[in-house]
């Protein structure tokens, strides 16, 4: 009886200590294997995240600025020999660019003033309080503006006699002209040519290919408008439409003036 019941007894010890063993080899196990599922599942969804597509990054806003704008530049050039590097540096000093209330507000990158204007109009204090400054429903009537302010006035007509690669020459001449009180203006311009390199936007000018409907290289021409000229009248003596001749040239209304230069599509 004593030996059966000490049998009994030795059973369940080597029962119990089994049991304690196993059970204390499975948990590791178990934590591992959680483990190692957390981790996984960390390091898939990491790698299924569909990472956006950075946009065009500038190291400042002016690189931006000469981006965004460099071909309409280059397209006033084609049109009317105003150095594209210039008309950039103008822009960029104008609108600290693109970053000033009139450019931002009005879409006027040159500090262009009312004087005749009848489109709309902002008022901001300049020379004087609350001056008129014209104001574009797009920057590039801004840009066109700024040719034709240039290339109608007599006081700048010697500018089209210069090299229209000798940027230099131009930002002395516009100094020269009145276009700017600032003595330092013409360095200013020449500095932000020179840093930026804008300057090989002069060469690409006039072997750009035009991505409007105007070609000059295809026979497009360039109508100097005259006394008793009106936007219908021009449209009736070369074959085309008030509208196209609008769009073509940038304008907002059909009021016109003596002396401005309108592109004729043939």
């Amino acid at each position: 009886m004593k030996q059966t019941f000490a049998l009994m007894l030795l059973c369940l010890v080597i029962c119990s200590c089994g049991s304690k063993k196993r059970a204390v080899a499975q948990r590791p196990a178990e934590e591992q294997k959680v483990k190692n599922r957390t981790v996984t599942g960390g390091i898939e969804s990491k790698e299924n995240v569909t990472k956006p597509v950075p946009s065009k990054s500038y190291a400042n806003a002016t690189e931006a600025y000469v981006d965004t704008y460099k071909d309409i530049a280059i397209r006033e050039m084609e049109l009317y020999r105003i150095p594209a590097s210039i008309t950039l540096a103008q822009g960029i000093l104008e609108s600290g660019s693109g970053r000033g209330r009139l450019s931002i507000e009005a879409n006027n990158h040159f500090g262009i003033k009312c004087h005749d204007w009848t489109g709309k109009k902002i008022y901001h204090d300049d020379d004087r309080s609350q001056e008129c400054f014209r104001k574009y429903k797009d920057a590039k009537y801004s840009f066109r503006d700024h040719s034709l302010f240039l290339s109608e006035r007599k006081r700048y007509a010697f500018l089209f006699d210069l090299d229209p690669y000798d940027y230099r020459a131009w930002a002395k001449g516009l100094r020269a002209a009145g276009y700017a009180t600032d003595r330092k203006y013409p360095q200013k311009l020449i500095s932000l040519i020179e840093r930026y390199e804008l300057y090989k936007y002069d060469r690409e000018a006039y072997g750009y290919e035009p991505k409007s409907t105007v070609d000059v290289s295809k026979g497009d021409i360039k109508h100097t408008v005259i006394k008793g000229d009106t936007l219908y009248s021009i449209s009736k003596k070369y074959n085309t439409t008030v509208e196209s001749l609008r769009q073509m040239n940038g304008l907002e209304d059909n009021i016109i003036s003596i002396g401005q230069i309108l592109v004729i599509q043939l």
